[in-house]
């Protein structure tokens, strides 16, 4: 399954945001890997950022991941760079970005 979502960095942590993701925790991508996802990708147009995620199953991918040490760390590294965070509880499962058109 794709899973697209947007989240939003702050406008004055864009460049501390962009560093932080040139050094993802490799213990971190391979929580990411086992949990389902077999590639996200991150698109930035200003603030706004762009997910793409494929992955098997996305809820378990969140519940998987939601309380794992090396992702809440992540996450708590990430409420400091964004204005709008991606959401691991249940209910982020339909936080999707619904499709408008596909070719």
């Amino acid at each position: 399954m794709r899973v697209a979502l947007h989240t939003k960095v702050r406008a004055d942590r864009v460049e501390e945001y962009e560093a932080a993701h040139r050094e993802v925790p490799e213990e971190l991508t391979r929580a990411i890997r086992a949990a389902g996802a077999t590639s996200w990708t991150i698109w930035r147009s200003g603030t706004d950022l762009f997910h793409l995620i494929e992955c098997a199953d996305y809820a378990r991918l969140l519940a998987e991941l939601e309380q794992l040490p090396v992702n809440v760390a992540w996450q708590a590294r990430m409420d400091q760079l964004l204005d709008v965070a991606h959401d691991y509880t249940a209910d982020g499962a339909e936080a999707g970005l619904p499709v408008a058109w596909e070719l």
